[in-house]
């Protein structure tokens, strides 16, 4: 699982030609989600097609995507599944709608996109997920935006196939989100943050961010990312400067 993962949420209509660039860049995991309100997931499938055809080996590429509960998901617009059927069956034709989309035979990672209504809903959720684990189609799951650390080990203990994945906001707003993170921690969960930067302005400019980037002649941006490796926090970026993506591809040994 990559360290820095390229986001493509809100890249609309410039999706297939972003991920395109992202890869060549250096980026080596891609995000994105079933869902039409914030993703063109068909792009993201677009830019991988051409990526393979140029001479990129899908086995070279982390491709993770979500399953979106109607919640989340923009009414107005075709849905992934339909909105009448069982949690169990939408999950299924997420992943079928997600596999057609992306051009892939497998999926990397798959995380629910937040916790549903009730307990037992985002148990079920998780347990369709699980059989496509068993059929090797999912590689590893994961959720998303699951800030309540009682529901979080209350589905570490259900679950059958372990939570890879935590997907959450880390940034000033909420505290940088250390329960979760500490969960993470203690259970061999990858921990995957958004928001690193946009959801941070008053950390890239504190003193002792400014002497961490000055001293390894970073900029206060790549001090950030740095320092959530050192951290064991993947991080998920919209950002594609040399500098960033050199951390993808050749990471900085780790800041003290």
């Amino acid at each position: 699982m990559p360290k820095i993962i390229y986001g493509t949420a809100w890249k609309k209509d410039r999706t297939a030609e972003l991920v395109v660039q992202a890869v060549k860049a250096g980026f080596r995991g891609i995000d994105t989600a079933c869902q039409p309100k914030h993703y063109r997931e068909d792009l993201v499938g677009k830019a991988l097609k051409q990526l393979f055809a140029e001479g990129v080996k899908r086995e070279d590429l982390f491709i993770q995507t979500k399953y979106t509960s109607l919640d989340g998901q923009d009414m107005s617009q075709p849905l992934p599944y339909d909105s009448s059927a069982s949690i169990s069956d939408q999950v299924t034709q997420s992943i079928q709608k997600s596999l057609t989309n992306l051009g892939v035979e497998y999926i990397d990672s798959v995380v629910l996109h937040g916790p549903l209504r009730t307990r037992q809903d985002t148990l079920a959720a998780y347990q369709a997920l699980e059989s496509f684990v068993d059929k090797g189609i999912l590689l590893n799951l994961g959720v998303s935006n699951f800030y309540d650390p009682t529901l979080l080990n209350w589905l570490i203990s259900k679950v059958r196939i372990k939570i890879g994945v935590v997907q959450n906001r880390w940034y000033e707003g909420n505290g940088f989100n250390w329960p979760i993170y500490e969960i993470c921690q203690a259970n061999d969960i990858h921990y995957q943050s958004f928001w690193t930067l946009s959801g941070n302005p008053t950390l890239l400019h504190t003193p002792e961010l400014l002497s961490i980037a000055e001293k390894h002649s970073l900029t206060p941006e790549q001090a950030v990312y740095a320092l959530c490796q050192k951290w064991v926090v993947l991080t998920l970026t919209p950002l594609m400067t040399d500098g960033i993506s050199r951390l993808c591809v050749d990471p900085l040994q780790p800041v003290t």
